[in-house]
């Protein structure tokens, strides 16, 4: 027999907890509602990313394909330019557009998944470093500031050249040099969340520093560590097209729009086309991704709700 509720007889009683993060979803979608940039963002990495998921359905050739009697064909609206090829084709006769799908997969993938392995590194490097104090926060945080003395690019283009370009390469290069910032910021969370008065009472009952890591102090992190990581998707997004660009990131048969980039400069003034519409997608990707990130950042971090109101 079902359980009589308020919202009507025979109904099943719906869990606290479920009712409190129903209520934040409706909350957090009626601010991005209101925010322009944040809804521009959204929208933004909303088509990214299903443009990148289907991929397949929405390419119309192989991006490898190579027709060279069909090479720097403009595109289709342009006098010479043909239906098959909507934004033209590449100097050895590539289809642009289907490039252009192709190559959001590996920047979305580059770009998340480089960020991923920073932060999870920052992240136990911060508390590990602010937690333990002493000797173990001076390692940490002078090999931090070892890095900073480091150009990351330079530090990056090293390792590269040394252990050879390809996507899973550059997703750990990219990850395990920019860990730095997650550092500092988590651990200047922990250093101030583990003098509380709940994170002291967790301590004097006897709970284990594993637990209260866990349990009372990166929840409180999360907030700082989210914005941190949305911004730091599209610093990553512009690293890879870098990379990419010099011969040092993504190779054949993954697409890059860096790689595009480096293989239209010299058809500028010739054919436009070729190095103009990569150069857009991450342009228009990275501004998507910034201005979602600056929601986040209005949403989640205390300060800016503090200075809003």
């Amino acid at each position: 027999m079902a359980i009589p509720t308020e919202s009507g007889a025979g109904a099943l009683p719906v869990p606290p907890k479920k009712r409190s993060e129903a209520r934040g979803l409706k909350k957090g979608l009626r601010q991005l509602l209101r925010s322009k940039t944040g809804m521009i963002g959204a929208v933004i990495v909303l088509i990214v990313c299903l443009i990148a998921i289907f991929a397949p359905l929405l390419a119309t050739h192989d991006p490898n394909a190579v027709a060279p009697i069909d090479r720097l064909k403009p595109p289709a609206w342009l006098e010479g330019g043909s239906s098959d090829y909507l934004l033209g084709t590449d100097n050895l006769g590539r289809d642009i557009w289907s490039r252009i799908v192709y190559g959001s997969q590996v920047s979305l993938i580059v770009g998340i998944g480089a960020v991923l392995v920073s932060g999870a590194i920052g992240a136990v490097l911060g508390v590990t470093a602010a937690y333990y104090g002493r000797w173990v926060d001076a390692i940490i945080m002078r090999l931090a500031d070892s890095l900073l003395a480091i150009p990351t690019i330079l530090l990056m283009l090293v390792v590269l050249a040394v252990v050879g370009p390809g996507m899973w390469t550059l997703i750990f290069v990219i990850g395990a040099t920019n860990w730095v910032s997650y550092a500092r910021v988590v651990r200047g969370e922990v250093l101030s969340l583990k003098e509380r008065d709940f994170v002291k009472s967790a301590r004097m009952i006897g709970a284990r520093s594993g637990r209260i890591i866990f349990r009372h102090i990166l929840p409180n992190v999360m907030s700082s560590f989210i914005v941190l990581s949305g911004m730091n998707v599209a610093t990553t997004i512009i690293m890879e097209a870098s990379l990419s660009f010099l011969g040092l990131g993504i190779t054949t048969p993954d697409v890059s729009w860096g790689g595009m980039l480096s293989d239209g400069r010299q058809y500028v003034a010739t054919s436009w086309w070729v190095a103009t519409f990569p150069g857009m997608a991450i342009t228009i990707t990275v501004l998507g991704v910034i201005f979602l990130g600056d929601w986040l950042r209005d949403v989640l971090d205390p300060r800016m709700k503090l200075k809003n109101g």
